[in-house]
């Protein structure tokens, strides 16, 4: 199974979220073409709800763990409730890379 796709299953199956994009960015970094090393996650979920950010990525960080420890270089996480979701349906794109030979 792809990172990608362990990611998406992960996520859906925790956090039964309402929305659920995980774009894989990292053709935008400085590895080899076909890479799943840096990804971008936007996930709204009930379970977010009454929780301070900080607490909704280490929730996220602590379902993904295998992920981290093994490749997964980089995690971009945008974790909304349903209520933040409606008012606001949109997430910052992410930068250019910077990084490694770009500089």
């Amino acid at each position: 199974m792809s990172i990608s796709r362990a990611i998406t299953s992960k996520l859906q199956s925790y956090f039964l979220p309402s929305f659920l994009d995980v774009v894989n960015e990292s053709y935008m970094h400085n590895v080899p073409k076909g890479s799943e090393t840096h990804f971008k996650v936007l996930i709204v979920s009930e379970k977010f709800v009454g929780k301070p950010l900080i607490k909704r990525h280490r929730e996220v960080n602590t379902v993904l763990a295998e992920e981290l420890q093994s490749g997964v270089h980089a995690l971009s996480i945008v974790a909304k409730t349903p209520s933040q979701w409606e008012s606001d349906p949109s997430f910052v794109k992410s930068p250019p890379c910077l990084g490694g030979s770009k500089l």
